[in-house]
Parts: C-alpha cells; structure tokens; sequence
C-alpha cells in the first residue's frame, strides 16, 4: 500500500535520527589511540555529516542536544482511541472460535487477539507514564474513529454463523485495520513522542499485512 510504503520509509528515517547520539566511555582516533575526557569521565560521540567530523561532547551537553519528544495532544489522542478501537477488534475477534467456518478466518481472528491484546496493555503502561495533563477532555470518541463497527454491525456478526459469519467478519474487520491505518498515518504525520512513533508504525506493518491475508481469505 501506498500509505504503508510512505510510513515504513519515515520510520527508517527516524531510526537513522536516533541513532544521532552514541555514548561511549572514549573513543578512538583516526590512528587508533583513545581519546576524550582528560579525566576519564564518559563522553558522547555526535557523528557529523557527511564529510563532516564528529564531536565529542560530555553528557550534559549531550542531553541538551537531544530533540524533545514530549507527548503532545495528538500522540495521547492517538493511544486513548487506539486502545478502544483495538477492544472492539477483540470483541470481533472472539466471536470467531464457536461462529466461524472458514479455519482461515479462525486462525486470522487468534492472530488478532495475540497481537493487539499486549499491544493494549503496551499503550495502557504509556498512559500510566505519560498521564493526561489536567484538563484534557479525554473521554471516550468512538464516532470520531474510523473502521469502527457500529453496534447494529456488531449485533450482525453475533447472530452470523458459518459461511455467512466469515464473509461478515472478514468485510468488517478489513474495515476495521483501514481505519487503524488511518489513525496511525495522523499520529506519524502529527504526534511528536518516539514511543507513540514506534506503536504507530507497529500497528502499520501488522494491520497492512493482515488486510492483505483477509482479501484474500474472501
């Protein structure tokens, strides 16, 4: 997908921007002899550009050169809808062992469930670390979410089985991972935390991979 092909290359270049930072207790000069603090403390090699030499800084100055990742609203936007669309595909997901037919569809809806419940508790441990700050509406915005089943869907795949529930369950899940896709590219295109950046490009790779795996179940 295009959108997932354009996300995995931000990634990448975010991955190469971490990287920026190296601590290292000395380093070695082009002749092969250590150099760095006179007094033995620890220093921080800053590799330059391209044609560029590195410094080498102590680690007070390093951590003044470190880019601020602070959440900002969209990242806690982001984790509190996610939390919540991933519950519904749960919900969906745990239908499937007595309902559908298809094995296909049985193993696709276990693979769900054995994702995206720890990546449920990983986003809970972020909100525990990261707590709102005070007045933020928070709140639940179910509406405001795309992919999400409505309850009458919901009330269709529970009544569905067989051959009828597979074909249900694969339309609305597919649906459902779009949406995810949807909300991961504004927390990337918007969000400032690296946390939230890695999550985000997690449900990406796995969601994509998945829409793919029930197009062609159906």
């Amino acid at each position: 997908m295009d959108m997932a092909n354009a996300l995995l290359g931000r990634f990448l270049g975010a991955a190469l921007a971490a990287s920026f930072l190296l601590p290292l207790t000395g380093c070695t000069a082009g002749d092969g002899a250590p150099h760095g603090a006179g007094d033995g403390s620890p220093v921080v090699v800053a590799p330059g550009r391209p044609g560029e030499d590195a410094r080498t800084l102590s680690p007070e100055q390093a951590a003044k050169q470190r880019p601020d990742d602070s959440p900002n609203a969209a990242d806690r936007s982001y984790v509190r809808r996610m939390i919540e669309h991933h519950r519904q595909a749960l919900t969906m997901s745990a239908l499937a062992p007595e309902r559908a037919s298809a094995d296909g569809v049985k193993r696709l809806a276990e693979r769900i469930a054995a994702a995206q419940g720890p990546e449920i508790g990983a986003m809970e441990r972020w909100q525990a670390r990261y707590p709102a700050p005070a007045g933020d509406p928070g709140g639940h915005d179910h509406g405001a979410m795309p992919g999400m089943a409505t309850e009458q869907q919901l009330r269709e795949l529970t009544d569905a089985r067989g051959a009828d529930f597979d074909r249900l369950f694969l339309r609305l899940m597919t649906a459902h991972h779009e949406g995810a896709l949807t909300m991961a590219g504004q927390a990337l295109a918007q969000g400032n935390n690296g946390a939230v950046e890695e999550m985000a490009n997690e449900v990406v790779a796995v969601q994509s991979a998945e829409i793919h795996r029930m197009r062609a179940l159906g």
